[in-house]
């Protein structure tokens, strides 16, 4: 049943939702908040509305589906491949627009083809927004957060500056200020006078235990942020990386990836010819990249309308390969979005990996572009 307050393209939405063979299912407001303040990344985790049981169980009103849905799959206990849509309110603090606003969208959990089932999630994407949001000069946007992982393992940085820059993939701000320091190890800044003495001596526990005197002196929620503990291995991975400075040819190299941003009828060319001028082995990543451009032109849809960036993506921490979002024109709010998790089933306790991929539509985003409001 649609809640009350649906936007007028609800039941139509609702019927071609239907139409993609995917069962809605019933998520409840009401969610356990550990799973988005562990999985979903920083930028949501700040934006949650919290709330406490009787019991003291931390809990949250429903900021996105895919989680949920997934959780909801895994408790069913049911085979895979299998298709979900969903249909509902979801509740986040938002830079522009109501913090409660209508999302569908589809969840396609076990498809062994990955690049059809990607290239699946884009099209039927783009044809719902065509459906409802018409006459719109519509653009589309790929990241690929697995080939951002080729690149930077193929540079041979340490497996903790890999981390950082992998967390910031589709931050450019935080992207550029990372390459800087790798640039000059110096221009980091030096550690805050009151954990530095913890720090020198390598005193983790004492570290831990500092910040949490702190939190609990200024009010400071842990269920809001990361724990005491979190911060400490933090501050301490951070001050061991801070001295490794990038070779100027890898430095080089990664400035180069970055800076790649063509249309897809280019970017499998592109993407090779940065790799074998970089010298750098991202074959398999490569492989996967083609696979999903074959498809996405199987399906009827023009690769020179669609655009790659390379230092394109979501801010999720869940997304593993493919992110894309679809918005009327440049500039302009994004529509929908979505991508590729294949890890996040296993995070959530499903007892086998279980690829994943799936997108979301801002239906008040999508009814002020089909009203002209």
């Amino acid at each position: 049943m649609l809640e009350a307050g649906f936007p007028a393209i609800a039941d139509d939405l609702g019927a071609a939702l239907d139409a993609l063979e995917a069962p809605r299912v019933d998520i409840p407001v009401i969610q356990p908040a550990e799973p988005f303040l562990d999985m979903a990344g920083e930028d949501l985790r700040r934006r949650i509305f919290l709330t406490e049981s009787e019991t003291g169980e931390s809990l949250c009103l429903r900021p996105e589906f895919t989680i949920p849905v997934c959780r909801a799959h895994i408790a069913e206990n049911v085979a895979t491949p299998r298709r979900y849509s969903y249909f509902g309110k979801v509740f986040r603090q938002r830079r522009d627009g109501e913090n409660e606003f209508f999302q569908a969208g589809v969840e396609d959990l076990g498809e062994p083809d990955e690049a059809r089932a990607d290239a699946r999630a884009i099209s039927e994407a783009r044809a719902l927004i065509v459906r409802f949001a018409t006459n719109q000069n519509l653009t589309i946007t790929l990241g690929d957060q697995s080939v951002f992982e080729a690149v930077v393992a193929g540079l041979g940085l340490p497996a903790g500056w890999q981390k950082r820059l992998v967390h910031a993939f589709g931050n450019e701000q935080a992207l550029d200020a990372m390459i800087a320091r790798l640039a000059n190890p110096d221009s980091a800044a030096d550690p805050d006078v009151s954990v530095a003495s913890f720090l020198a001596r390598g005193d983790a526990a004492g570290l831990q235990a500092h910040i949490e005197e702190v939190m609990q002196a200024t009010g400071y929620s842990t269920n809001a942020s990361r724990s005491p503990a979190e911060i400490a291995a933090r501050l301490i991975d951070k001050q061991a990386l801070d001295a490794t400075r990038l070779p100027a040819a890898s430095l080089n190299a990664l400035k180069t990836f970055l800076a790649l941003d063509v249309p897809c009828d280019r970017a499998a060319d592109t993407l090779s010819a940065f790799a074998r001028d970089a010298g750098l082995d991202i074959s398999a990543a490569h492989r996967n990249f083609v696979a999903r451009l074959e498809a996405l032109s199987e399906r009827g849809e023009d690769l020179g309308a669609i655009r790659w960036r390379a230092t394109f993506g979501r801010p999720l921490d869940y997304y593993t390969g493919l992110v894309f979002e679809i918005a009327a024109g440049d500039r302009a709010p994004v529509l929908a979005g979505g991508g590729r998790y294949d890890r996040l089933m296993a995070l959530l306790g499903a007892r086998e990996p279980i690829p994943a991929v799936g997108f979301s539509l801002w239906l008040d985003r999508i009814e002020k572009v089909r009203t002209g409001a």
